[in-house]
């Protein structure tokens, strides 16, 4: 796996897989950070538990829709730039969103944070495509989200010490230094990765064909549907799992850090295996092998709640499946949304962003109504998301006749 000497000529494939892990990683960060700290912060700002889980799926919204705006404007002015800005927004914002005094100061500061955060996951995935074929694009992809998952890993856990420590402001306020550290060491040593700039890239006219003509693809379709249905049971996991646990079966901010750290480990496992099953077998019959371990952990966490087994583990363990098959999903998905689109990857990795998170921010809405302060909300969300993975991975993605 070779990265074009001609687009990026002073950047080692070693720092490449750095810059990804991090840009990537700033979603778990911004997303998982904050979790153990979730139950305190609503608490304290006088909250309901939908208005707190909308500083979450309100953010996952701004951070999808505004990924519309950035891809466009990065395929006309490069991906350097709109990182630079994006990363700057970000840390601004979380500045902000840790000295909040009100749960709707803090909801705006958080649309703020994930619009930005748009910016830098989407010339991320952008990047890959500028660098590499689309297979090979694949296992680059799933090195940075290997990255992702050691940052995932660390996440959760650092956010329950720091919120047992120092409270839910601390916890907010470690994104602004993650921002801030990433923002310096992408313009002291990133080097633009788009070779030819589009000067018609945000002409109304071409961008709509653009977006036309990408959303009509069929390796566009089954791809980015792909990765939308497995983050959304991801992402039901995320949005309910604090109150779950802390709330409803009592551990400890620490504890249900260390679960997620395992969780994320899994996933981080997966992607692993992701690499592996790639050389072996190629992208559409790996994601098979997701779908199945994707089925396996949502329809075990369904059967065991529906027979009455409740607690942490009857959860956790299926999940672990679930995180294997999502870290098969992810990169897989990502790489093949973009790939058929060269030079419009960073449209392409919008859209499919976008869609991801559209889908987060409807689970989020659902689960608001829904939480009734059993485990079963959340349980279901992730059963229905296993299932259509599974549905989409054996039927549209293994049918596909690839572009390469």
């Amino acid at each position: 796996m070779t990265i074009a000497s001609a687009s990026a000529p002073a950047m080692s494939g070693a720092f490449v897989v750095l810059a990804l892990s991090l840009l990537l990683g700033i979603q778990p960060v911004t997303t998982d950070l904050y979790l153990p700290a979730l139950p305190s912060l609503t608490h304290a700002l006088g909250a309901s538990v939908g208005q707190a889980q909308l500083t979450l799926s309100g953010l996952l919204l701004a951070f999808g829709c505004s990924q519309l705006v950035w891809g466009p404007v990065s395929d006309r002015f490069g991906r350097k730039p709109v990182l630079l800005l994006g990363l700057s927004i970000y840390t601004l914002a979380a500045v902000g969103s840790a000295f909040a005094g009100t749960i709707d100061t803090l909801l705006a500061w958080r649309l703020a944070q994930g619009a930005a955060m748009g910016a830098v996951v989407m010339c991320a995935r952008a990047l890959v495509r500028d660098l590499y074929a689309p297979e090979a694009g694949a296992r680059a992809i799933s090195k940075g989200l290997s990255g992702l998952g050691v940052i995932a890993c660390l996440s959760i856990p650092l956010g329950g010490v720091v919120a047992e420590l120092w409270g839910w402001r601390a916890a907010l306020l470690t994104l602004a230094v993650f921002g801030g550290g990433t923002l310096v060491l992408i313009a002291m040593r990133f080097e633009e990765t788009l070779a030819c700039p589009d000067p018609r890239a945000l002409r109304p006219s071409a961008l709509l064909a653009t977006w036309m003509g990408i959303v009509r693809h069929p390796q566009f379709i089954a791809f980015a549907l792909l990765a939308m249905t497995t983050y959304a049971g991801l992402f039901t996991f995320l949005a309910a799992s604090s109150f779950v646990f802390i709330t409803l079966f009592g551990v400890t901010k620490v504890h249900y850090g260390l679960l997620m750290c395992l969780m994320a480990l899994a996933y981080l496992v997966g992607t692993f295996l992701c690499r592996a099953l790639l050389k072996r077998l190629g992208v559409q019959r790996t994601v098979v092998v997701g779908g199945a371990l994707s089925l396996a952990g949502g329809g075990v966490m369904a059967v065991l709640a529906w027979s009455g087994v409740a607690g942490v583990w009857p959860i956790m363990l299926p999940m672990l499946l679930y995180m294997l098959g999502h870290g098969i999903h992810q990169p897989c998905g990502q790489a093949g949304a973009v790939g058929p689109f060269p030079h419009a990857a960073g449209a392409a990795s919008a859209l499919s962003g976008c869609l991801m998170m559209l889908s987060a921010f409807a689970v989020g809405q659902w689960l608001g109504a829904s939480m009734d302060g059993s485990a079963q909300p959340m349980i279901t969300g992730i059963g229905v998301s296993a299932a259509v993975t599974a549905a989409v991975a054996w039927g549209l993605v293994r049918r596909l006749r690839m572009q390469r």
